[in-house]
């Protein structure tokens, strides 16, 4: 195992593996992107060869097939669950192969090499089983060789594989916060009815659908907000909730002192109140006899 001994040696590490690390995730992300091209490639290619076989291909794409590809190979993205299957199938393919070769060339059991591989491919690296430690191999050249065939393309498929994990887990995550999202919203909006409720009136007033209070005058809107909630409101809001009752009735009492006769308009209250109820009536006879004798 090659390690870096000197300061120098590992200064240089650190700085190379800055640039050498991103540019290998680089790497694998360039070929999962290829690897999703040629699966759709292949998914347009067997579809058009079927369409060709049932005679629906247009004529156009028979004459220029290389015509609108870009374009075309945009609808023919292969879902995430098939590129998934593709590649653990590729990742168990290149792990049984490999597996088969550390077996007869290490010594290993088949059971450590499948360890071996997955912790080789995945770049955990215990240091536990590690290869080419022998000093001299049979085909020592072509066994170095292969191993880093196996491990460059074991590696491209389980980061591509865990990248597609990641999406797989990220969706199922989005899923599960738009569910609490909206379960948590609904709660949300219970309990700020609940805490909106008066401390004198019972909380079951703001639940009834036939709280309405109608008045002669315009209402601020968070007034009305508040009354049909079930709460109390200021004697400001009460006042000039009711300004225009109060004038209607200072109108009466002055047009019965005066005694002009009362016109019923639409704004104006029942008929009963127009003479005047207990004191307002016996203070209106009285007005209007000392201004009959004025």
């Amino acid at each position: 195992m090659t390690t870096p001994a000197t300061v120098e040696g590992k200064l240089f590490l650190i700085f190379y593996g800055l640039l050498g690390c991103s540019s290998t995730i680089l790497f694998f992300n360039l070929f999962l992107e290829r690897l999703i091209t040629v699966i759709a490639c292949i998914m347009k290619s067997c579809h058009q060869r079927q369409l060709q076989r049932r005679g629906a291909l247009p004529q156009q794409s028979l004459k220029n097939p290389g015509k609108g590809e870009a374009d075309s190979a945009a609808g023919w993205k292969p879902s995430v669950y098939y590129v998934m299957l593709i590649l653990c199938m590729a990742s168990l393919l290149i792990s049984c192969c490999a597996s088969a070769m550390y077996t007869s060339v290490e010594g290993w059991s088949y059971f450590d090499a499948l360890y071996f591989c997955f912790v080789a491919f995945s770049t955990i690296g215990f240091g536990d089983l590690v290869s080419s430690q022998n000093a001299r191999y049979a085909s020592q050249g072509l066994y170095r060789f292969a191993n880093f065939v196996f491990i460059l393309m074991g590696v491209c498929c389980i980061y591509s594989l865990f990248n597609v994990i990641s999406i797989l887990i990220k969706q199922s995550v989005n899923w599960i916060l738009r569910k609490m999202d909206g379960g948590c919203c609904q709660q949300c909006q219970r309990s700020l009815l609940q805490s909106r409720r008066n401390v004198v009136m019972p909380g079951t007033v703001q639940n009834r659908c036939d709280i309405s209070i109608e008045t002669d005058g315009v209402i601020e809107s968070d007034t009305d907000g508040r009354r049909l909630s079930g709460e109390m409101i200021s004697m400001k809001d009460f006042l000039a909730a009711n300004k225009v009752s109060l004038a209607i009735l200072q109108k009466q009492l002055s047009e019965t002192a005066n005694g002009c006769p009362h016109q019923t308009s639409t704004l104006s209250l029942d008929d009963e109140f127009s003479g005047g109820i207990g004191a307002f009536a016996v203070m209106n006879n009285r007005l209007a006899e000392t201004s009959g004798d004025r």
